[in-house]
């Protein structure tokens, strides 16, 4: 809305008509292409859940389910093993968040303070990590020799700080005012008290980006799983998919080679898709919670004003 004044003084709005360039155009077309590669997928394995066994099969299913059904999600709930998994996931990736979130903080915080003896020293020893790595083999030897082999601990403990977010927070954290600082510290507060006091409230967004960081890799991770637990009450959700679809594609070559029933291949192709929907559902229902959050936490911590 845009306000004229007339001779006789009296405003006049009118509207302002939204014009679409051929370059924006271009910019949503593009975007709606990328948009649509990546929901698409997960459309054909949710349309392949609640196909039937015999529309599976006989390959008619695309992104709309064929022949409606519940089968495979009826056998996944009936499984205590997949929603005991599924809650040990749930409260490895929440207790995993938290510590990561508070060494990020108690790390990013102090790197910002000039007046910090060694910082130099330590911002290398930190960006050292992201380019040099000891190997797998040398980690799961440092991880028999700590105990923490086929225990919860392994998979919360190893990897908990990521320098790439640490360095996220802490480009955040330098460009907050220093006058709010100050004034803190006038007043008589100490750095702990100016952390919790100035700098936490006024960093919800990135905090918020981190979290979500922190808890989608947690969720998604496997590889840990698969190289230090042997127990199956210790197995998380993305571990058990795993093991679900190797099973699927055994079925798979056993039965090109004959050796499989139609049913149990059957089984196998409405199990996959089901257990995938199942183990993605949770961290698709935080992230509407925390992707507001998302841009600005990224954005305002990557410039310095």
């Amino acid at each position: 809305m845009t306000a004229i004044s007339n001779k006789s003084g009296k405003v006049i709005t009118e509207k302002k008509r939204s014009i679409w360039t051929p370059g924006q155009i271009v910019l949503m077309i593009v975007i709606l292409i990328f948009s649509l590669m990546c929901l698409l997928p997960f459309v054909n394995v949710a349309a392949v859940s609640f196909s039937s066994k015999s529309a599976i099969l006989r390959g008619d299913v695309s992104f709309w389910p064929v022949e409606f059904n519940t089968t495979a999600y009826e056998a996944i709930f009936s499984d205590q093993s997949m929603i005991r998994s599924l809650i040990y996931t749930i409260i490895i990736t929440v207790v995993y968040t938290v510590f990561s979130m508070i060494l990020t903080i108690l790390m990013a915080y102090p790197l910002t303070k000039g007046r910090l003896r060694g910082r130099k020293f330590f911002n290398f020893l930190a960006l050292f990590t992201m380019y040099f790595s000891g190997g797998t083999i040398p980690i799961y030897l440092n991880i028999k020799e700590l105990g923490l082999l086929d225990t919860p601990w392994s998979l919360i403990l190893p990897g908990m700080l990521s320098t790439y977010n640490m360095i996220i927070l802490k480009s955040f954290f330098s460009a907050l005012p220093k006058e709010l600082e100050e004034a803190a510290i006038i007043d008589g507060a100490n750095d702990f008290q100016v952390l919790l006091r100035v700098y936490l409230p006024l960093s919800m967004a990135s905090l918020a980006t981190l979290t979500l960081f922190y808890a989608v890799g947690k969720w998604n991770s496997f590889q840990d799983a698969l190289y230090y637990i042997s127990t199956k009450a210790y197995q998380p959700l993305q571990l058990k998919l795993y093991h679900i679809i190797k099973g699927s594609q055994a079925v798979d070559v056993a039965a090109l080679e004959g050796g499989a029933s139609t049913v149990a291949t059957s089984v196998s192709e409405s199990i996959e898709p089901a257990t995938i929907i199942f183990a993605t559902l949770p961290i698709l229902v935080v992230y509407p919670f925390v992707q507001r959050y998302f841009v600005a936490g990224v954005t305002i911590g990557a410039v310095k004003g």
